[in-house]
């Protein structure tokens, strides 16, 4: 089934709203075996949303319809669908009674906005909108689909996990799609690249007909390398997949820290928590973000002592105990003062491992000898103290990021023994 998904409004085409409705509906979608081709964004204008769902029409079987189905002057998406459909409006009473029990629950009382959000097009399949007063609209015509829904991202998702999913399931599409995410770190996107070697072997010979796909998806924190598998039933798509992922982990393993929406500092957490260990971390550069993505994990306090961010020199001698002769002698950005840190703070903390961070985020105070996206980073345990030092880039907010995912990087492979 070949699906497309329009979404409405003018703010996506200037940039002030970031379109995460099409990344949603489209994810869902393929977890629901339904393979999304085409997305469009459109304005608030008619022509504009009648051309796109005539395209749409032409060359999909179902198309999903997000925006415009408020009640100010500027939503216009169910008007559009009345014209394309030929239908016109009629009152739709339970959709009275959900906004008027949604009003009174809010002390809002009845409008001639509330009385245009329950009429409807006629013949189009009313879906409820738990959250909001204006319901969604399903349209079937020559064994196509056609869904709209409002745009706000919380009413839109009700309405996919509710209906839009479960309708799907029940009208499938005789094919399969499973995806399957491995999140890596510490490596670039071309050296990954090179690991892998030649794609289509990776994917296996038969992939002319493109039923099986890896995408590389760079960001700050890592490579993502996501592969997508069309096949007859899921478990073909499982066997496939697994076939795929031996092969990935068997020339980058060391990099693959965790699959799908896992993420580091979740595995960290784990394997801390699993070998009953206790962290502590002083930050400079990174100004608590360690800390900070550590503790967004439940549970965290199992195994997080404490965090602190030693910004300037004083407080790293205050704090930590590093010694002032060490930071005249070397530099606060050094492989020395990131031990003395790592090591400070896990005596303070009376910790089992300390981790620190010590660099220059720029966009000024570097120098030929330690440049702008120099960082050291210090680990510290029990039985050895060691600093690794990493440059990160010129982009101040890049290198905290990834400063703060190689820390934590260093922390796995610890704990895994790994190099």
């Amino acid at each position: 089934m070949r699906a497309e998904i329009i979404t409405v409004g003018d703010e996506l085409l200037i940039g002030q709203v970031v379109n995460t409705n099409a990344a949603y509906v489209g994810e869902q979608l393929s977890f629901a075996g339904v393979d999304v081709a085409t997305v469009t964004a459109v304005g608030d204008h008619e022509e504009a949303i009648e051309r796109a769902l005539r395209d749409a029409w032409n060359r999909s079987d179902a198309i999903i319809v997000t925006g415009g189905l408020g009640p100010t002057h500027d939503d216009i998406t169910k008007k559009v669908l009345c014209k394309f459909f030929n239908a016109g409006l009629v009152l739709h009473e339970p959709t009275v009674e959900s906004i008027r029990g949604l009003l009174t629950s809010r002390n809002l009382a009845w409008s001639e906005r509330a009385q245009e959000q329950a009429m409807v097009p006629q013949g189009a399949t009313v879906i409820p909108n738990r959250y909001g007063t204006a319901p969604g609209l399903m349209f079937e015509r020559q064994g196509k689909v056609l869904v709209a829904m409002a745009g706000v991202p919380y009413e839109m998702k009700g309405i996919i996990d509710s209906f839009v999913v479960p309708y799907f399931h029940e009208h499938p599409s005789g094919v399969s799609i499973l995806h399957r995410t491995f999140n890596t770190t510490g490596i670039t996107e071309s050296l990954l690249s090179e690991k892998l070697g030649n794609i289509d072997e990776m994917v296996g010979v038969s992939n002319e007909d493109r039923r099986t796909t890896l995408a590389f998806l760079p960001s700050p924190q890592g490579v993502r390398i996501r592969i997508t598998v069309r096949a007859r039933n899921l478990k073909n798509a499982q066997t496939r997949v697994e076939e795929i992922e031996s092969r990935i982990r068997a020339r980058a393993g060391s990099y693959i820290f965790g699959c799908d929406e896992e993420i580091l500092e979740e595995v960290v957490g784990r394997l801390l928590k699993e070998r009953g260990l206790t962290i502590a971390v002083a930050e400079s550069c990174t100004g608590g973000l360690i800390a900070d993505r550590i503790t967004n994990v439940p549970g965290s306090s199992d195994y997080f002592e404490s965090g602190v961010v030693v910004y300037s020199n004083s407080s790293k001698v205050e704090l930590l105990r590093v010694a002032q002769e060490l930071i005249d002698r070397n530099g606060a950005v050094s492989r020395e003062v990131a031990e003395a840190m790592a090591t400070g703070v896990r005596k303070r903390a009376c910790t089992d491992l300390g981790l620190s961070t010590t660099g220059i985020a720029g966009p000024t105070g570097g120098k030929a000898e330690k440049p702008v996206g120099l960082v050291w980073i210090g680990y510290a345990d029990e039985q050895e103290t060691l600093a690794l030092r990493f440059h990160l880039g010129n982009d101040r907010r890049r290198v905290k990021e990834r400063a703060a995912q190689a820390a934590l990087d260093l922390v796995r492979r610890k704990l895994l023994k790994m190099p």
